[in-house]
């Protein structure tokens, strides 16, 4: 089944690359390994406020890495132009705005783990670190970046 199959089958469409608020850009293609920027979860198109432990509990939050992840599949489609061209999801760094006592960070993060490996099946399967912060860009509950090996052709 083809990476987009699985998309339909999840009933997930693909956003649209979000224009950056600051001085970088979306994603760096360097050989064969495309970086993308961290993307804040959002939620109706506004930053999804809150600190894990406070305002969210760890199912929030998962549920709010997971959206992160569909925002990500996005930009990785317009870097790629194709998802097929991905080879293999190498890493994330997963950033969880939480209060200081909050320890869950990992099982946050499985939400956006979870639906790589859904989507990509075994190339979806990636190293990943998640760090709980003080805070993110606008008070978003986390953010997250990815590492993605592509095919050579650009």
């Amino acid at each position: 089944m083809s990476v987009y199959e699985r998309l339909k089958d999840l009933k997930i469409f693909l956003p649209p690359v979000t224009a950056p608020v600051a001085a970088f850009v979306p994603f760096v293609r360097v050989n064969n390994l495309l970086f993308l920027s961290g993307h804040i979860a959002k939620k109706d198109g506004k930053p999804w406020t809150g600190k894990l432990g406070a305002e969210f509990d760890t199912q929030q939050g998962k549920e709010a890495a997971r959206s992160v992840a569909i925002d990500l599949l996005g930009t990785l489609h317009a870097a790629t132009g194709d998802l097929e061209k991905v080879k293999r999801i190498v890493k994330l760094l997963v950033l969880v705005n939480c209060t200081p006592t909050f320890t869950e960070q990992h099982l946050v993060a499985n939400g956006a783990s979870e639906l790589l490996k859904e989507v990509f099946g075994d190339r979806g399967a990636h190293a990943r670190a998640a760090f709980g912060v003080a805070q993110v860009p606008f008070g978003s509950c986390l953010e997250i970046e990815l590492t993605a090996e592509v095919s050579e052709e650009p």
